[in-house]
């Protein structure tokens, strides 16, 4: 039996749950709202502030959809509730980042300046100091759309392996390799 899935989701003060006809879920919190289409296999059951996701059999296709709903519930209310950050640092001579509103200006070493606009639901941040690393902050109560944002925009300058140069995620490690001069 899954573990995750039979896991109950306890519901904070503050957060609504409702699920309506064809198992739609819609989570209401303070910080926004999220909803999602559940397996019409599985039932949803709100009861005493938690909510059980359950499975009709022992199929591997049940298996895998009660854990995959009940992750993808928790982080709805966990999103509507508390929130997600994702949290990126500019490493390299000469890269710069600011934002004007919803569009995000980074200069990353290339011959022109990238332009990215980020959806209405993320809210962004920069932070450019002397003697630190530039600063992208994202905040949103969709996991899964922080968390996409973030991956669009380390794309635009992965971190190398030579000098770790590139945009990386916040406390992340780069794996370093020894340049043409170790061999000798």
């Amino acid at each position: 039996m899954s573990r995750i899935g039979k896991a109950p989701i306890p519901v904070p003060q503050g957060v609504e749950v409702t699920v309506s006809k064809g198992n739609l879920v819609t989570v209401k919190g303070p910080k926004g709202t999220l909803t999602q289409q559940v397996d019409p296999d599985l039932t949803i059951e709100i009861a005493d502030g938690e909510i059980r996701v359950k499975r009709p059999t022992e199929s591997k296709r049940h298996r895998s959809m009660h854990g995959l709903y009940r992750s993808l519930l928790a982080n709805m209310v966990e999103g509507v509730s508390k929130g997600f950050v994702k949290e990126l640092e500019l490493v390299g001579v000469g890269y710069r980042v600011s934002n004007t509103g919803q569009l995000l200006e980074l200069t990353l070493g290339y011959s022109h300046p990238i332009y990215f606009v980020l959806p209405d639901e993320v809210k962004v941040e920069t932070k450019m100091e002397k003697g630190k690393n530039p600063y992208i902050r994202l905040e949103s109560h969709d996991k899964q759309l922080v968390g996409q944002v973030a991956a669009k925009i380390r794309s635009f300058r992965k971190p190398e392996p030579y000098k770790g140069k590139g945009i990386r995620y916040v406390g992340e490690e780069i794996r370093r390799k020894a340049g043409k001069t170790a061999a000798k």
